[in-house]
Parts: structure tokens; sequence; C-alpha cells
């Protein structure tokens, strides 16, 4: 039967969706306010929808439903899910889990990547990715990046080292650099010729 005026129907509630009030996905349209996830009623966008065949669902949703299954999946990664899908009609099988020795079998591998991260010169606190900075060859943190003596915060470019320290380039001419007439301070007396 042909459509005679309006627009096309709504993929949640077949009733006539007009273009102001038109979301596209999969192929189909939809109003706004039916736009929500099938299980959670979850409200959706572009980037939270993820389609199966006729229906629509929030991602944490879909993951559970047509996602792998098992402990570990369906919540993102570095996660541990405990949610079995029950509330979605799924059944769940656990694996028995392998025996695992107390011991690592690679204690350096397993503190490097875990355990002891490198610390900061200033401060002695662990420094992580996120708020590294190197200089001097050193990890610092971006807080702790600062001149030794006028406390100044420091970059690539205006940043010297002298055992272990950092100082920015003014207060290390003034204090390691060279001395005497013509470098900025006087340190020695010229007599007057009377």
């Amino acid at each position: 039967m042909p459509n005679w005026g309006g627009g096309a129907k709504c993929g949640a509630c077949e009733k006539t969706v007009y273009h102001a009030e038109e979301i596209q996905c999969n192929g189909r349209s939809f109003h706004k306010t039916c736009f929500h996830c099938m299980a959670c009623r979850k409200a959706l966008d572009s980037t939270t929808v993820a389609a199966h065949e006729s229906e629509i669902y929030c991602k944490i949703c879909y993951g559970r439903r047509y996602g792998p299954k098992g402990i570990g999946y369906g919540q993102g990664a570095g996660c541990l899910s405990t949610d079995t899908g029950e509330h979605l009609g799924l059944q769940f099988q656990q694996s028995p889990k392998p025996a695992r020795s107390a011991t690592t079998s690679n204690p350096s591998k397993f503190t490097a990547k875990f355990g002891e991260s490198e610390k900061c010169p200033r401060c002695g606190k662990s420094v992580y990715a996120a708020e590294k900075v190197m200089g001097g060859g050193k990890p610092w943190h971006k807080t702790c990046f600062r001149c030794a003596i006028c406390g100044k915060s420091l970059e690539s470019t205006n940043v010297t080292d002298k055992d272990g320290e950092l100082y920015c380039k003014v207060c290390y001419a003034k204090n390691f650099g060279p001395t005497g007439i013509g470098f900025g301070g006087l340190t020695q007396q010229v007599e007057k010729k009377e």
C-alpha cells in the first residue's frame, strides 16, 4: 500500500515519523522520543547505539545479549563483570577455573607491570605515564618539573640540569655559569686610578 503523505513509520511505535523529529539508524526511522534501548530503555544517540537486525540497544545491553559470555566480558576493558544476564533471559554457564600457582612465574615482569613504577626525584612519589615529564634523563611529575631555586615552571626550551636537579636557564647562569666582568656579575674589585 502506498504511503500517502506523512513520513516513514517509526521502528519502535509504528507511527508516522516526520522529518523534524526523525532519527535514522540501520536504514530505519525513529522518533527522537522512541530512540531508546529495547532492554534497559536508556535514551540513545549516534555514539551509544548498537543495532542488531531490527532491534536497537545501548552498547552495554548489546554486549550482554550478543557479545562474548563469561566472567570478564560485557563491561568494557579491564572490568570484571559479575552480571549473568538473567534479567535479559540469558543462561550463564561457568567453566571450571584452571589451577594457578601462588607465586608468579616471572616476578621481574610482574613487578615492572604492576608493582614499582619510576619515582620522581623531587618528591619521591611514583610517576605515572599521564603525568610524566622527562628532564635530565629522569621522570618528573608535571607539578615537580620546576626550577630548584626560583620555583619557575620549566619547559624543554628553558630547562638545564646539574647534579640531578633542574634549573631554569637564568638561575643556572647566575649560580653555575661563568663569572667576572662582562658576565652579569662583578666578582672582582676594580681599582680606580686617581
